[in-house]
């Protein structure tokens, strides 16, 4: 993928980050994930500037301002912003990391464990479960051990690819 393009209007580009935002939410809205989120999410990945408003972000997002202190309190849990003090300001900006993505697969283990340990405890405690039932719980348990042993190679390989991509 190039990362160079022709250049174009300022309101050819407007209406293409509208878009982005857009398709972007419907996205995150399909993973069960609350539609005002990925409009924030889709917003934070194109925004200009490295740290916005909670009121840029209602804006460039097109969500309410009680939608944005919600959602970015989950998105923070998620580990796909911070809030960060500004000098000038009463209140803190809102950033994203340049490699959300990267810092999701990080944060994923967490998940991972935790599923894992609620599989062990359903195998461990209810021992009189049918062949079925513990063939469900057990590939849940080792799918989620196996993912979270492989985490330490994805999140290898993401770096190696970084570095050949720059």
């Amino acid at each position: 993928m190039s990362e160079t393009s022709q250049p174009q209007s300022p309101q050819a580009e407007q209406d293409f980050r509208a878009d982005f935002v857009r398709r972007f939410a419907e996205f995150w809205q399909s993973q069960g994930r609350p539609r005002a989120e990925g409009r924030i999410v889709g917003f934070l990945l194109v925004a200009d500037r490295d740290a916005v408003s909670a009121e840029e972000v209602a804006e460039g997002a097109g969500v309410s301002r009680g939608s944005v202190s919600e959602s970015v309190r989950r998105l923070r849990g998620l580990g796909f912003v911070t809030l960060v003090e500004a000098p000038d300001r009463r209140s803190r900006l809102i950033t994203m990391d340049e490699d959300v993505w990267g810092g999701f697969l990080r944060n994923e283990r967490g998940y991972l464990r935790d599923q894992r340990d609620l599989a062990r405890s359903a195998l461990e405690r209810l021992p009189d479960l049918g062949a079925s039932a513990r063939t469900r719980l057990r590939n849940m348990h080792d799918y989620m051990a196996w993912l979270d042993d492989y985490h330490d190679t994805l999140l290898t390989h993401w770096e190696e690819y970084k570095a050949r991509r720059d």
